[in-house]
Parts: C-alpha cells; structure tokens; sequence
C-alpha cells in the first residue's frame, strides 16, 4: 500500500522479514498494483530475497456509499435507514449501500456493523445498528452507539446473515485475468469462502488460465458460514487464513480463541498452511504493540499458525519495516519454546498407520534429525510436497527445500520449472527454499563437478545454520525410493 511500495519500503521489507507480498484488490486499482509488484521486483534482485506475490480477491464485500465524502456523525438511539439506491446522498439519516437484496436478507432484531474497522482497528470510526424494521428495499436501523464515519468507503457486516453474492465476483475474475495471470500469481486468496464449492469454481477458472494452473489458492475463513463448512473447505483449498477481524464481528469475541487453536490444529494435521490475521493493529499509528498483541503473536505460533498477515499496519501504517520486524521478533522468541515433542507424536499419532510412503519417510527424516541433534534437514523435491511433508512434522531445525527444477516443453521452447514451487514454499513454517542450478548433479561423481548438495551445504554454511563438525539429515529421491541419510561434516 501507500506507506510500503517504493522500492525502498519493500527492500526494508523483504531485509525484515516479509516472505510473501499481498495485492489486495479491495484497495486501488490494477495499474497501482502493476507499478507496486515492478517495485517488489527490483527490490527482490536488490536484496537476492525469495519473495511470492498473492492476489488478495474482494468478494462479496457489503459497502456503503459515500460519493461526496463528507463526514457522517451518528448519534446513540436515532435511527438511520440503509437504502440500495446509490444515486443518494450519504447522511446521518440515510446511508447508500452497494447491494439490492439486503432488505430480503434481513428481520428485525438483526445486528449490522458498518465502519472502518476492519482498515483502521479503531472502534471509533465504526457502529452497531439493530434492524427495527423493513420498509420495501429499504432497512430502518436503530444506532445503538455514537460514531462518526469519514471518507469514501466503509464496510458493512450482517452478523451471521447469509449475503446472496458469488464469492468469486466478475470484477475479481476480470482482476485475475488481466493481472493475476500476465503476472504468474503464486497464491490466490479468496475473501468470503463459505463453501467448498467457492473453492472449486475458483479453482476451475484458475485452470482456464494457462499460467495460473499451478496457482495455490488459499480459503479465508471470514464468517459463520464459512466456519460451518471448514472440515470440506480444508480439504479442497491449499491453505487457510483465519480472517479475526470479521471473524470477530460475526462471532461473539468469547469465540474467536476457540475456532483459531481448532482451526489451526485442523490445518496443522492436514499439512496445509494456515495464516492468522490482525494481530498488531495498534502498530498501525504505533511504533510499539500492546502487550495482549505481543502475546497473541506469540500465541499463534504456539497453536502452530505457519504465517502471520499484516494487514493497515503495513498497507497504510506509520512504521511497516518496524512492524515486520517486531512480529518477526516475538515470532522467533515463541518458536524457540514451540513444544515439538508433543507435536510430533500427535502428528505421527493423527496420521494413523499404515502410512503413505511419503508420510513414513518425511516422518523418518524428522525423528532421525530429531535424534542425531542434525542442525538442518535438507531435502531435495521437483514439486516441492517431498519438503512441506516434512514442514508438516514440524522439526525443530529448519529445513532446506532444495528445489530440483524440471525441463519441460511444448514443442516450440524448452521452459524450467521450479521457481513456482520454490517461491510456494515461502508461506510453510519452517521451510526455507533454495532453486538448484539444473546443471549440477545431485551427488558429485568425480572431484570437478560441484554437486547439488554441496552447494546447499554451502548456502547453509553462509546463512549460519551449518558449522563444521555438525550433522545433517538428506532426504532425496533415488531413482524410484527415496532416501534418508546422515552426513558428519568435517572442517
């Protein structure tokens, strides 16, 4: 956003720890976009730092229309009417709204949020209404606290209403043709996820679109509905978010801890990533978070939550690099006390047996490297599931997804693939990928050619996380079986 798209602001970025960089359509329009990712682009040779690019959909978003912009005061115990005829003005009686079949969707007694919430994180800007009566298209609300709305856009929430609009809109699908698929998205994050199905269709139109076949597309769970379906939404996406700021408006806050540690353990034992949002929000206009927030960071990585999205504190916030790197801070603080123990054999236990051949052998991998003290596990993978399975098992040391890439072609050029897979595995806890030159063997043969794991293990050395004398587990394919093996180096 406007506070963190120079080519300055990402590279200070990227230094601090951002993995992946979010577009979120919802705010400004493709051309802006364009220019922020060319930015990402040059600050990602500038800093040599791995970077995946995610398109962030609107879906079917409530808003009320404030064409002239003026500043609504609303007063405690009046009542203001919400009408679908935008030609209107905005006023402290009326508000214009973006969508025609609110008055079918809602009865007296209903409770409708409206407010910059969900961009600022402060209660001031935001209202509670409760539905009195409805008149034709038009919902009577009584307010039922003082608030004053300034700006163009502010969003509405029917707690637990049924909202009658595709989850993949038409502007969203305009948006991932004309920028999501010229410019290889690696992630798809799709707003509203209420069903399965939502998953699927979007998956499908992903298919249509020659680059984006290989595109991850991640559920953001924003809403009753949404949590009513998690067991089959989980099984169809490629990972999660938990949205708590609507989340938070469409539960009772007593709730929302309960959903995240379930929800998180569900994604932990299917091997799919699973992000936690809103967590700093005060760092929007502070350079210091709350402690509550410090701790629910550190709360999130302990439920074991793979990532952490920032949301204003990064897109309009005064201190994005400061933020990055404090959340980047209690994150590694929480992980060093991460009980992985425990994990580990709730995990092998969830799993069940038999296991796959894949499950066994990244398990095996873990428990040797778990046992041996290793200080990396290195594992070489095309496709890049041989690393997140054992991402999945969580070890305490970090592992090295080495990804091998493959030459394909389609008669007319050759093309290598990888860097897709290699940039996907930014999102998983744990993972750290690096792109193998397709030159190099895997295992050197004679003295003169440098092999692949070497110079992994010299990636490792200049990173820090090797020494000499350490241990290191490798697991790689051979020919058809896959192997696990211990190497000691030497000085």
């Amino acid at each position: 956003g406007p506070k963190s798209r120079s080519v300055e602001a990402i590279s200070a970025c990227l230094k601090a720890g951002m993995s992946v960089a979010r577009f979120d359509f919802s705010w400004g329009d493709a051309a802006y976009h364009q220019e922020t990712l060319e930015n990402l682009k040059l600050a990602i040779k500038a800093t040599k730092k791995l970077c995946a690019v995610m398109l962030g959909t609107v879906g079917p978003e409530l808003q009320v229309v404030n064409k002239s912009e003026v500043t609504i005061s609303l007063e405690e115990n009046e009542s203001v009417v919400l009408t679908p005829h935008q030609g209107q003005e905005a006023s402290s009686k009326l508000l214009p709204i973006n969508f025609s079949g609110l008055a079918k969707a809602l009865k007296p007694g209903d409770t409708i949020f409206v407010g910059q919430y969900l961009f600022t994180g402060s209660e001031t800007t935001s209202v509670w209404l409760e539905v009195s009566e409805v008149q034709g298209d038009d919902v009577v609300c009584v307010i039922k606290n003082s608030a004053t709305l300034a700006g163009s856009l502010f969003t509405l929430h029917c707690s637990q209403i049924h909202i009658d609009l595709p989850t993949l809109s038409d502007e969203d699908k305009d948006v991932i043709k004309k920028w999501g698929a010229p410019n290889k998205i690696d992630f798809l994050s799709l707003s509203y996820t209420r069903h399965a199905e939502d998953v699927r269709q979007a998956r499908e139109y992903l298919s249509k679109l020659g680059d984006l076949s290989q595109t991850l597309i991640f559920a953001k769970i924003e809403n009753v509905e949404g949590l009513n379906h998690f067991d089959e939404i989980l099984e169809e996406a490629d990972g999660i978010f938990l949205s708590r700021g609507n989340l938070g408006i469409d539960l009772p806050p007593e709730k929302v801890f309960l959903f995240q540690k379930s929800a998180l353990h569900k994604c932990n034992m299917a091997g799919k990533p699973a992000v936690v949002t809103r967590v700093v929000d005060s760092m929007t206009d502070n350079l210091r978070p709350t402690r509550a927030e410090a701790t629910d960071v550190a709360n999130a990585v302990l439920d074991g939550s793979d990532a952490i999205l920032l949301g204003a504190e990064t897109l309009r916030g005064l201190y994005p690099v400061e933020t990055i790197s404090t959340v980047g801070r209690i994150c590694a603080e929480a992980e060093k006390v991460f009980n992985q123990d425990l994990y580990f054999k709730r995990t092998v236990k969830y799993v069940g047996e038999p296991m796959t051949h894949l499950e066994s052998i990244a398990s095996s991998a873990v428990r040797a490297a778990i046992k041996v003290k290793a200080s990396v596990i290195i594992c070489f993978t095309s496709s890049g599931r041989a690393a997140r399975l054992i991402a999945k098992y969580r070890p305490t040391m970090p592992v090295l997804s080495v990804v091998i890439p493959r030459l394909k072609t389609n008669q007319l050029k050759w093309s290598f693939t990888g860097a897709f897979e290699a940039r996907q595995s930014l999102i998983v806890r744990g993972l750290f990928p690096m792109l193998a030159d397709p030159r190099h063997p895997a295992e050197s043969t004679s003295t003169t050619n440098e092999s692949v794991l070497k110079v992994a293990l010299d990636h490792g050395k200049t990173s820090g996380v090797i020494k000499s004398h350490d241990r290191v587990v490798v697991c790689q394919k051979v020919g058809d079986s896959s192997v696990v093996k211990i190497i000691e180096l030497d000085d």
